[in-house]
C-alpha cells in the first residue's frame, strides 16, 4: 500500500505550498520515496516540491492534458514510490467551470485519492467547524482524510480549534501548525521566488521540514491516506530514439521555467541536453538545436547585457538557421532591449523589439491557439486548436510590420492580443508557454526540424559552437 493524498485549502494563500513542502521534505528525510505533483500550470512550486522531495515533480492540469493522461501520469510516475503527495492549486472547489470539472476536488475524484484540507485558521474558534461541514457535504464523494490547522497564534488558540473540531466533526486534526517568520518564502510578481535563486533554499526547505515534523502528526497522516496503487495504468518506459542530438538547454537563475515532462520528451527523442548559463557561459556550445525557457530574465538585466559574447554567439547561430525555441523569458533574452525599474539593458537582438516590464499582468491564465502555416515546426495538418497557458507582466514593443507569426490567439494575449509566436529563419519565439502532451506534442515538431537541419548539412554545429 502506498499513501496518496491531495493537499488542498479552503481558499488560496492558506500555506499549502509550505506545507506540502514541508511535509515532501520531512517525510524524506524519514527515509521515504516522496513522488510530488502539483495540479496546474506552474513551473516555481514544483522546483520546490523537487528539491524538498529530491524527486522530480510533475504536473497534473485539466486543461493542457486529457483525463487518462493526466491518471497515467499520475500512476505512472508514483509506481516505485511510498508517499504520493499532489499539491493544488486554489480552493478545494474552485476551478474555471461552474461544474468544477477541473477543480482541485475533480482530481482528486480522478485519481481516488483523499484530500488534506489545509486550512488558515487566523482569526477563526467556533467557526471552522461550519467550514469544515461544509466542505464535507458539498460533495460527498470526496473523502477530507484530515485537517491541517496552519497560521495559528499559539497553544490557546490551538486547543480551541482541536476542541470544536472534535465536538461538532468526525473529521481529524492531522496537525497544528504556529504562525511564524521562519516558514514564510519570499514572493515576487508569479508567486514564491523560485528555488534555483534562493541562495539558502536548502537551509529554508530543512527549517520548513523540522517545523512541519514537529507540527504534524506524520504517521498518523500516512496512516490515514493509504491506498491501492494502479499498476494497470502504470505505463511502460519509453526507450530512447536512435538519433542523437544535442540540443542547448539555458538552465541558471534566470531561465529555469521547464516542465518535467518535457525534458523526458526531450530526452526521449533522442536529445542529449547541454546546459547553457546565460550569465557564466561565455561561449555557446556546440549543439544542433537550442531551447530557452521561461524564467525572470528581469531580474538579471545586467549580467545578461554583461555577458555579450554569449549574446553575439547566440544572434550569429540563429541568424545561421540553428533551430531554436523561446518561451516567455527567453522572447524577453531574444528582444533587442529589456525595461525595468528606469533602466534599459541590451539583450540579444534577434528579435526586432523591446521589452517592457509593466506593474500588472499582460497576460495571464489559460491560452488557445490556431496554427498559422508559418511555424517553422511543419505540420501536413496545422492545429486549430492548441491548448497552452501565460504569464507575464511584460510587452514586447516597437515591433515592425511584416513579421511572420505562428499563432493566432483565440483566447489569451500573447504579442499583441491577436496573434503570437514571432518567426525568423528556424526560431520560434512566444509569450506562450507550451507543454508537451499527446494533445500536442511540441518537443516532437521540434525535433523533426532539429533532425532535419542537422541531416541536410544546412546548420554547422561548429558555426554554432
Amino acid at each position: 500500500m502506498q499513501s496518496r493524498f491531495l493537499i488542498s485549502a479552503a481558499h488560496k494563500s492558506s500555506g499549502k505550498t509550505t506545507l506540502s513542502i514541508g511535509l515532501c521534505a520531512a517525510l524524506t528525510e524519514r527515509g521515504l520515496k516522496v513522488q510530488p505533483y502539483k495540479k496546474g500550470p506552474d513551473y516555481i512550486d514544483p522546483m520546490w516540491l523537487t528539491r524538498a522531495s529530491r524527486s522530480p515533480c510533475h504536473n497534473l492540469d485539466f486543461y493542457l492534458m486529457g483525463q487518462d493522461e493526466v491518471r497515467e501520469v499520475f500512476e505512472t510516475q508514483a509506481a516505485g514510490a511510498e508517499v504520493a503527495l499532489v499539491e493544488g492549486n486554489k480552493g478545494l472547489y474552485d476551478g474555471l467551470d461552474l461544474d468544477g470539472s477541473n477543480s482541485n476536488a475533480a482530481l482528486a475524484k480522478l485519481l481516488d485519492i483523499p484530500v488534506v484540507l489545509v486550512i488558515d485558521a487566523r482569526g477563526m474558534t467556533r467557526g471552522v467547524a461550519p467550514l469544515i461541514l461544509g466542505y464535507q457535504a458539498f460533495d460527498r464523494d470526496i473523502r477530507i482524510a484530515g485537517v491541517i490547522l496552519n497560521q495559528l497564534g499559539g497553544s490557546r488558540h490551538e486547543s480551541k480549534l482541536r476542541a470544536v473540531i472534535e465536538h461538532y466533526t468526525d473529521v481529524p486534526v492531522i496537525g497544528a501548525v504556529q504562525r511564524e517568520a521562519g516558514m514564510q518564502i519570499l514572493e515576487r510578481h508569479l508567486g514564491l521566488i523560485p528555488s534555483n535563486e534562493a541562495g539558502e533554499a536548502d537551509d529554508q526547505v530543512r527549517q520548513i521540514a523540522k517545523r512541519v515534523a514537529e507540527q504534524v502528526d506524520l504517521d498518523r497522516l500516512l496512516a490515514l491516506t493509504r491506498g491501492q496503487v494502479r499498476t494497470d495504468l502504470v505505463m511502460p518506459p519509453v526507450p530512447p530514439a536512435s538519433r542523437k542530438l544535442r540540443i542547448g538547454i539555458m538552465r541558471d537563475a534566470a531561465f529555469g521555467f521547464y516542465y518535467e515532462d518535457d525534458l523526458e520528451a526531450l530526452r526521449e527523442g533522442g536529445a542529449e541536453l547541454v546546459p547553457i548559463n546565460a550569465m557564466r557561459d561565455t561561449q555557446l556550445p556546440a549543439i544542433d538545436g537550442l531551447v530557452i525557457g521561461g524564467g525572470f530574465p528581469e531580474s538579471f538585466m545586467a549580467e545578461l547585457e554583461a555577458n555579450a559574447s554569449l549574446r553575439s554567439e547566440i544572434r550569429q547561430a540563429i541568424d545561421n538557421g540553428l533551430p531554436a525555441y523561446a518561451e516567455c523569458g527567453g522572447l524577453m533574452y531574444l528582444a533587442r532591449s529589456m525595461s525595468w525599474k528606469g533602466k534599459t539593458h541590451a539583450m540579444a537582438g534577434v528579435i526586432p523589439g523591446d521589452v517592457v516590464m509593466h506593474d500588472r499582468p499582460v497576460g495571464r491564465g489559460y491560452v488557445r491557439l490556431k496554427e498559422t502555416g508559418a511555424s517553422p515546426w511543419n505540420s501536413a495538418a496545422p492545429e486549430d486548436d492548441i491548448h497552452a497557458h501565460e504569464f507575464h507582466y511584460s510587452s514586447l514593443e516597437n515591433l515592425p510590420d511584416g513579421l511572420t507569426y505562428a499563432y493566432e490567439v483565440s483566447r489569451g494575449y500573447g504579442i499583441d492580443g491577436r496573434r503570437d509566436g514571432l518567426v525568423y529563419k528556424n526560431l520560434l519565439a512566444s509569450y506562450t508557454h507550451l507543454r508537451s502532451t499527446r494533445r500536442f506534442s511540441w518537443v516532437k515538431r521540434f525535433l523533426a526540424l532539429v533532425e532535419k537541419c542537422k541531416s541536410a548539412g544546412s546548420v554547422s554545429r561548429q558555426a554554432a559552437a
